[in-house]
């Protein structure tokens, strides 16, 4: 595992950990002020709207992620490219390609799309 691949596990360990827990204010908190987030409902840019967001998704809902492409863009900065399966319950799995860009330990972007 490279630098890279460390820092983005730490950072989506406690996401995960977080998401599959229902713990919307926790998933926010590993996100930065500004952060821009976009899950699949529109944009929301900070912490509060991560949280809501997460605050809709049903009980029950798991993550699973795989790492697929890293570059260090700054000192400071980590893009990742993953793919993620969330599980639920009741229904089909959602299957997503997630983009992100870590700042120190936090989420400073967020992209999910379907393919």
């Amino acid at each position: 595992m490279n630098a890279e691949e460390r820092i983005l596990t730490t950072v989506l360990g406690r996401w995960k950990s977080a998401v599959d827990a229902h713990d919307p204010e926790r998933v926010a908190a590993n996100f930065t002020e500004d952060a821009i987030f976009q899950g699949l409902h529109p944009y929301t840019v900070g912490p509060k709207g991560v949280a809501e967001y997460y605050d809709s998704q049903p009980l029950g809902m798991v993550a699973e992620y795989e790492i697929q492409e890293t570059r260090r863009l700054a000192e400071n900065l980590v893009l990742g490219y993953l793919h993620v399966d969330f599980t639920f319950t009741d229904r089909d799995t959602v299957s997503v390609q997630l983009s992100l860009v870590v700042e120190g330990e936090k989420i400073r972007h967020y992209q999910v799309s379907r393919l």
